[in-house]
């Protein structure tokens, strides 16, 4: 799907935006802007910029007015990743088939960086180029996904239940904090440009829950499948923290057959669209799919 339109285009549009944003590795302090770069232009899959780019389509919405959500929505993205490979976290040494940040440089410069781009992406989303109130909607979706209510509250649950059983209740619910706020930001960004109803963004919002929900039962069914270089990051390392994960709740058959519900759910959630929604449909099935 890289390779396809409009993917590609968009992957290099926030590609491009994101190396504006970011300060140059020739500037003081060099080491903390090069960790930052080194965090955010490692590669990825992009997904959460996709999602914004993806989601403005089905509205017309000129992909100008996007560039900043993307940009912001992927830096706290990587943000998140380089706090979450700390020795105080998951203390992982790969990430995306390379060095993470505390292992390439250190670990007060890995926090300071991450630090660093959480504010960036704020930044960037303040001095978007469109009327103030989408900006306020888009720094409001942002932050709320970001913060305690979101990604920060999900993590701090999974920190919780590190070597604990959770039932399959607790688990979706950490996991809808920790991955799918975010995921549900970015198509919520993607779609207030658009000048939609309220009707409209919960037929949106069920379906990144359900993308968000399919891209961990993904990750837990790759991480006990996959090898350390096919994920570019270290497999089975859910089993040896003794987390909780959908295989271990599910079994593996249960755990695909998730999957397949949740791929009816996000069909269900687009149906209204119609071919306008073509591009979010691919990445719902991406999502399912994907193999790293």
């Amino acid at each position: 799907m890289d390779n396809d339109a409009p993917f590609l285009r968009w992957a290099q549009r926030v590609e491009t935006a994101m190396g504006h944003a970011l300060p140059s590795a020739s500037v003081h302090p060099q080491s903390l802007h090069a960790a930052m770069r080194h965090a955010v232009l490692g590669g990825g899959k992009r997904i959460r910029p996709l999602l914004v780019y993806a989601t403005g389509s089905v509205f017309g919405t000129d992909e100008r007015w996007l560039d900043a959500p993307a940009a912001a929505v992927e830096l706290i993205h990587a943000y998140s990743l380089v706090h979450d490979d700390l020795p105080s976290m998951d203390n992982d040494e790969v990430r995306r088939g390379r060095p993470t940040v505390h292992v390439a440089f250190d670990e007060a410069t890995a926090i300071l960086a991450g630090d660093a781009l959480q504010s960036l992406a704020f930044e960037v989303l303040a001095e978007a180029p469109v009327a103030s109130e989408l900006r306020v909607a888009w720094l409001r979706s942002l932050s709320v996904a970001a913060g305690a209510a979101g990604m920060c509250g999900g993590q701090a649950l999974d920190v919780d239940a590190t070597g604990k059983a959770q039932g399959l209740a607790d688990l979706e619910r950490m996991h809808r904090l920790k991955t799918g706020a975010l995921i549900r930001a970015s198509v919520r960004m993607g779609a207030l440009g658009g000048c939609i109803d309220e009707g409209t963004l919960q037929l949106l919002d069920k379906f990144a829950d359900a993308l968000g929900l399919a891209f961990q039962v993904r990750d837990d069914i790759l991480d006990v499948e996959s090898t350390s270089r096919q994920l570019g990051k270290t497999a089975g390392k859910d089993a040896a923290q003794e987390k909780s994960t959908y295989p271990a709740l599910l079994g593996m058959d249960g755990a695909k057959a998730k999957l397949v519900e949740l791929d009816m759910a996000m069909h269900e959630a687009l149906a209204p669209f119609r071919d306008h929604a073509t591009a979010l449909w691919a990445l719902g099935k991406l999502a399912i799919h994907r193999t790293h």
